[in-house]
Parts: C-alpha cells; structure tokens; sequence
C-alpha cells in the first residue's frame, strides 16, 4: 500500500515552545489513526503543522506529493483542497443554511457547474445521513448535527485524508459515538483519517491504530 503521510525526525514550534521533536509517523491510504494524549500535548499542533498553518522546523514531512518543509504559501490552499478538515467546534457559517454552506465551500475551491455542485451537496448530505436538513440554518442544529455538516463539507472535494481535531470535544457520549462511527464508515470507503482526542472510551469502543502524543514526541502503540 502506498504512502500518503511520512514524518521523519520531525521538529515543530509554535512561538519558540518546543512542540514535538525526533517525531516519526507513517500512514497509508485508507488507514484510520487515533493521536491521543492529555490536553496541550502538541496533538493540534501536528494536525496544523499537515494543513501548513504550523511551520515544520526541522525534519521531513510528505502529505501526497507536497514536501511541507519546503511547501510555499501560495500552494498551501491548493494541499488544503486535497485534505477535509473537521474542527471540534464546527466552523460553520451562521448566517446561511446547510445547503449554503456547503455550496460556498464548493465555490471557493473552484466548482462552478450549479447542476454538479448541487449533485455533490446532495452526495454528501446523504453520505452523512443529513439529507433532509440542508435548508435549515446551523443553529437549528444539534451539535451532533452540526457535526454531521463539518464532515459533510470536509467530503466535498473527495479527499484522501481527513484530519478531525477533537471532533467530539463538544458532544455527549452517544453522539461522539456516532460521530466517530460515521468517520470510521468513511475510512472503510477508502479515505484516511486521522482523529485526535483524549477521550479513551471511544477509542476503546472504536479500536484503530493508536500514536500518543506525550513529552513533546509521538509514540506508535499499535490497537
């Protein structure tokens, strides 16, 4: 299986603070990976060092054909395209509905077709199990919901890998499960995903490859 994401002896700061170093991580197409650890232990940082908001100092790091060591800025969004993002407290635009949401994600990343844009919406929606709440607004949303939306719109452009970032800081404990397993359904499908948390019952309850976080390095520990 190919390789999609290799980090070798990587060192990354955030404001002269040490945020990992000498970290190592492999991951291949379709894989799903848990980074855990406590709180403030670099697990966002690595995420925001794979989309390039985070500057990698020292080491290698290859995501698909970029090397984000040497990434220049204005190719950033073009990596950005290729990754969906979930963040824990959703990101949603409040000032229009699901459908619009969706549909100005599509637009910004160069979609123009009106029949094929709203083909992909209903896609997704339905990848999601949301296909009948696109026209509400976020706020008439549960959280659960809302983050049903956030996975919707990071399936947009059919990416090869999903970085959630706590996707379920913000749920109760039935809801992160569900969110969890729809993630898990669509690594199935091929994409790969890597989730972080430091919620132990779901990855309990959801077994994959797990990496601690801890100490400012990565740790392998298997499932």
């Amino acid at each position: 299986m190919d390789c999609l994401l290799s980090l070798e002896n990587v060192e990354i700061c955030r404001d002269e603070n040490l945020i990992l170093r000498d970290a190592n991580l492999t991951l291949r197409n379709g894989e799903f990976v848990y980074v855990i650890g406590k709180v403030g232990s670099g697990k966002s940082s690595l995420l925001k060092s794979l989309y390039g908001e985070i500057p990698v100092k020292s080491g290698n790091i290859r995501l698909m054909e970029y090397d984000l060591q040497k990434i220049k800025r204005k190719e950033i969004p073009y990596l950005r395209r290729k990754l969906g993002i979930v963040f824990q407290d959703f990101q949603l635009l409040t000032d229009r509905t699901v459908i619009k949401n969706l549909e100005f994600t599509l637009k910004a990343t160069g979609w123009k077709k009106k029949s094929e844009i709203n083909a992909r919406i209903d896609e997704v929606l339905q990848q999601v199990g949301m296909q009948n709440k696109g026209y509400k607004m976020p706020h008439e949303l549960s959280g659960g919901e809302q983050q049903r939306i956030v996975i919707a719109r990071a399936l947009l452009n059919n990416p090869k890998l999903i970085l959630a970032d706590e996707p379920t800081g913000n749920l109760d404990p039935e809801t992160s499960g569900q969110i969890v397993q729809l993630l898990h359904d669509i690594c199935e499908k091929g994409t790969a995903v890597i989730m972080t948390t430091h919620n132990y019952t779901l990855v309990h309850n959801y077994p994959a490859r797990i990496v601690k976080c801890e100490n400012a390095q990565l740790s392998d520990i298997g499932e």
